[in-house]
């Protein structure tokens, strides 16, 4: 071998070597922003528990009482125990994922951030699936399909309403943060619409006190009220050409978790999406019949 072929020879060694070091020694490929971001995302039952936040005051959904009774979960931090549709509904889902259950009490504006913030887990209180709050969290679900219904009193000279413009001339409020008094009350020509009520009790006792004429709220929260006030009326205009006109994610019922946090959200899908809507009411009837009087 001449002295020319043994250095091709070297130089030819050399670069194999090297692009065998390459291979072995390459650094891996960067997480896309996305990769990291879900990563980044903590699912928060990693103690195996489940946080949910409710208002614990929103009946047939949830609602707050002094026992253990017809398979209340304790209120962290309270004597006292929540039930309704939504922990039922909770508790579904932690049993199917072997999770322990812990519930606790917000006001409803302060639901929202509490997810944003990490303090609970997931929030399961009534909440329509609007694009609005998507922009601020993420949502499994539906796990419940409600229309819009307006309650007044069995007295009232708007008690045979058959339409919303029937409705005309009529004082209304809703609760405060909710499409029914965002969305569905202005739709009414010539409503005069009161401030909106902090939760759905107050809601309720301005309607019962004649502070307005009729409210506007969702099928399942009506049947409720019917309970507690017998001498309501179920406005129902659906089929009368004359309805409130809402999209359906305004009556879409989600469940809200921190956005990115894909593992809770796959979880949770993952017991929902085997639901019917038959069974989400036959559910909510359940929590109807069980609900405290008064």
């Amino acid at each position: 071998m001449n002295r020319t072929t043994r250095i091709f020879a070297a130089i030819l060694s050399l670069v194999m070597l090297l692009g065998l070091a390459a291979c072995g020694n390459s650094a891996p490929a960067a997480a896309s922003p996305a990769d990291a971001s879900a990563a980044s995302v903590p699912s928060g039952v990693e103690d195996g528990v489940l946080t949910v936040a409710m208002e614990c005051a929103y009946a047939p959904y949830n609602w707050a009482q002094s026992d253990d009774s017809n398979g209340a979960v304790p209120i962290k931090g309270t004597n006292m125990f929540a039930n309704g549709y939504d922990v039922m509904t909770a508790k579904q889902i932690c049993e199917a994922n072997g999770w322990q259950l812990e519930i606790v009490q917000l006001e409803w504006d302060s639901l929202i951030p509490a997810v944003m913030a990490g303090t609970v887990d997931a929030v399961i209180a009534g909440q329509s699936m609007t694009s609005e709050r998507m922009e601020s969290v993420d949502f499994a679900g539906p796990y419940l399909y409600a229309s819009i219904v307006c309650l007044t009193l069995q007295n009232s000279p708007f008690a045979s309403a058959q339409g919303k413009s029937d409705l005309s001339g009529g004082t209304a409020t809703s609760q405060s943060g909710t499409i029914w008094y965002d969305s569905c009350l202005p739709q009414i020509e010539g409503a005069n619409i009161a401030t909106a009520a902090a939760d759905a009790p107050s809601m309720l006792m301005a309607l019962e006190s004649g502070t307005v004429d009729f409210v506007c709220t969702d099928m399942p929260t009506a049947q409720g009220a019917l309970i507690v006030y017998p001498d309501m009326v179920i406005l129902d205009f659906a089929g009368s050409g004359d309805d409130f006109e809402v999209s359906e994610e305004e009556v879409n019922i989600g469940i809200s978790v921190a956005k990115g946090n894909t593992v809770l959200l796959d979880a949770m899908n993952a017991v929902l999406s085997t639901k019917t809507a038959d069974d989400f009411n036959a559910l909510m009837a359940q929590a109807t019949a069980i609900q405290p009087i008064g």
